[in-house]
């Protein structure tokens, strides 16, 4: 078992292929905690209703045990340093929207005379129209979780009542 700790953070609503990159990359280095952020937070970031916290808390953990078949420390963030600057992390993942957060994380934590968090940038996974796939994009009916366009499903359907 590998004793690295890892940490990564976000409000993890309506989980996607984006998500599972992210906690994939996670995984794959050492022991997992993941910072969600509380109800609270979620309504200061996100220009869209969210799902409560504890529903939240839920489906990611239903996500992780489906995909990874592991499990992970998962606890609320009110803020965006959550633990980074009381504990030690070897790693810390991050999406590019998020890569300035572990940047600002890693200058406090000099600051404090603390060594800094290795970050390990993932890709955006992409939709099918080469834009990151976002759950703003799939809660607005645009794509669904895998990043496929819902319009074009739509159209692709369409025409297989209408010929078949």
């Amino acid at each position: 078992m590998n004793n690295k700790k890892v940490i990564i953070g976000g409000t993890f609503d309506i989980l996607h292929n984006g998500h599972k990159a992210l906690l994939e990359r996670a995984f794959a280095l050492g022991r997992v905690s993941i910072g969600l952020v509380s109800d609270a937070m979620a309504k200061r970031i996100k220009k869209r209703k969210v799902a409560d916290f504890k529903e939240r808390k839920k489906e990611l953990k239903r996500f992780i045990k489906k995909n990874f078949k592991a499990e992970a420390n998962i606890f609320k963030i009110k803020d965006k340093f959550g633990p980074t600057l009381e504990e030690s992390f070897d790693f810390i993942v991050v999406s590019p929207e998020t890569r300035q957060t572990a940047l600002k994380i890693n200058k406090k934590r000099l600051e404090l005379g603390k060594k800094p968090i290795k970050i390990i940038k993932i890709d955006f996974v992409l939709t099918e129209g080469k834009k990151p796939i976002s759950s703003t994009k799939i809660a607005k009916g645009e794509i669904d979780r895998e990043g496929e366009s819902l319009k074009e499903k739509t159209r692709i359907l369409k025409n297989i009542k209408t010929f078949g």
